[in-house]
């Protein structure tokens, strides 16, 4: 973690004070505001309009790439920002999804990475996200959604033989027998050093990215160029690579259908993406901040 970011003492007992008036919701996208068909329904739709038009910014905080932001680029309202890729990105959704900001993987760290997991994890195969796009090794799995550059190894594309363009965003690693906490686990203890290694996945699929970036420490800058304080702000999320952005927040809410990690992390719950569990929040926020005005 950066030093940007404020650490509770124990996530679970972090609430926002009755009088403080939030200005930013920070949402995850799969398996919180998306339903599990990728789609955002029409009442999310509109609870988050209405919390732009009450003057409280949300913010698309995501493991997604910029490219993959087309499931809510029509639905940004006041403004169009996004945070991309676990933290390494942040994108203006208005504009194409250019990216605004880069916090990239170093190619040593990157290559530190692959060696350490692959040592400790024999049969993960890697691919390498890059800002202009993503190329993998020939056995890890494709993504339907990417016409992506297949490359004999990731060490070969790290160390320059296939002229990898653009700054490294994230690598993903991929365990065909290892279940998908094991790998964490195991991908942390051995090169936890080098990056930040997280999942969002319910496969054994790891991202990671440079140390210190995280959902977290990027929002943390975000909100701090705005003046907006943790205490004001309310997120959610579902899965391992959101703890950091829940417990930094004043207010969070885990999903019904979260990790048993984030369940534990959280004080509050909501009903699943498959029933706008975010939209109920925020419909009940907005309720709460009328009546308090009256």
């Amino acid at each position: 973690m950066t030093s940007a970011i404020e650490q509770p003492e124990t996530p679970a007992a972090r609430r926002r004070p009755a009088t403080v008036t939030p200005r930013l919701i920070a949402t995850d996208l799969d398996g919180t505001l998306l339903h599990d068909d990728k789609t955002v329904s029409d009442r999310t739709v509109a609870a988050l309009a209405a919390a732009e038009e009450a003057g409280i910014e949300v913010f698309f905080v995501t493991g997604r790439p910029a490219r993959w932001m087309d499931v809510v680029s029509e639905h940004v309202h006041g403004h169009g920002l996004a945070i991309c890729a676990n933290g390494a990105v942040v994108v203006d959704l208005r504009d194409g999804g250019r990216l605004l900001e880069v916090r990239p993987l170093e190619t040593t760290a990157a290559l530190a990475v692959v060696q350490a997991v692959r040592a400790a994890a024999p049969g993960a195969s890697f691919a390498v996200e890059c800002t202009t796009g993503l190329h993998y090794e020939p056995h890890y799995p494709p993504f339907q959604l990417d016409s992506a550059t297949v490359v004999p190894s990731a060490e070969a594309l790290l160390t320059g033989g296939d002229g990898r363009p653009g700054p490294i965003i994230k690598l993903l690693a991929f365990h065909p027998v290892l279940t998908p906490d094991e790998f964490l686990a195991l991908a942390r203890t051995a090169a936890g050093d080098h990056g930040c290694v997280t999942r969002s996945s319910p496969t054994a699929l790891l991202e990671i990215s440079g140390a210190g970036v995280s959902k977290a420490s990027t929002l943390a800058r975000c909100c701090a160029e705005r003046g907006i304080s943790p205490e004001e702000v309310v997120a959610f999320g579902d899965m391992p690579n959101d703890l950091e952005m829940l417990t930094w927040a004043g207010t969070s809410y885990a999903m019904a259908n979260a990790h048993p990690e984030v369940l534990a992390a959280c004080t509050n719950r909501t009903a699943p993406n498959t029933e706008d569990g975010v939209a109920l929040v925020i419909e009940q926020l907005l309720h709460g901040l009328t009546e308090h005005a009256n």
